[in-house]
């Protein structure tokens, strides 16, 4: 029961704080702390362009933390090791059931680390392409090929992946594309003006599925 009321209060707080956005800090090694320009410049983008109203502060959350449920919005990302205990696990879990939602950003490395720690959040739920029909590719900027390609890095077409419940999509897996890269500030990849706006209209899809729609 106690449990029980927390989650309920903490689900109170997303509405009551339903525009902000923080980065996950996960254990294992891995640089979760990566491009710290990206989420600021998205949200400058969003906040300009598709009428959010999103807080431009970007603050840290650890994921076996209370506060992750103060954040309708969770960004995680980095090159390497993920590690979930099993607190972090349940409560990742019960973040994501009661409302949340995660962007897992893979800035290359971080696929076979985190998608094995996903299990330990959703023993019973599978990773899964999202079609490319689905709104949050079209949100606010269309994109009929689904995910663009921001970075290269082993020739793979990009993927979106997710896990769905109650026909919610609660996880989005960004993978072989490098979203994040195309947020950053320009002179920090040196992308070409177009690759980035790509990135950011894609971001600005994820962000208005999770706040607008």
């Amino acid at each position: 029961m106690k449990k029980g009321f927390i989650i309920l209060f903490m689900s109170c707080l997303c509405i009551l704080n339903a525009q902000k956005v923080a980065v996950l800090k996960y254990s294992g090694g891995g640089d979760w702390y990566s491009n710290p320009t990206a989420l600021p410049n998205l949200i400058k983008f969003c906040n300009d362009n598709i009428e959010t109203n999103i807080t431009e502060t970007v603050e840290t959350v650890e994921v076996g933390s209370t506060d992750i449920f103060q954040y309708p919005f969770l960004h995680m990302t980095g090159h390497g090791n993920v590690f979930f205990n099993d607190n972090d696990a349940e409560n990742l879990r019960n973040y994501l059931l009661s409302g949340g939602f995660l962007h897992i950003d893979d800035n290359y490395g971080m696929e076979p680390y985190i998608t094995k720690e996903l299990k330990k959040v959703f023993p019973n739920k599978e990773l899964i392409e999202i079609p490319k029909t689905h709104p949050i590719f079209n949100a606010e900027y269309n994109f009929p090929n689904g995910l663009p390609k921001i970075h290269e890095h082993d020739g793979k077409a990009p993927k979106a992946l997710g896990i769905f419940h109650e026909g919610r999509l609660l996880l989005l897996f960004t993978f072989e594309s490098d979203l994040g890269d195309g947020w950053e500030d320009p002179e920090v990849h040196n992308d070409p003006e177009e690759v980035r706006a790509k990135a950011l209209k894609m971001g600005a899809n994820i962000m208005k599925y999770v706040f607008v729609n």
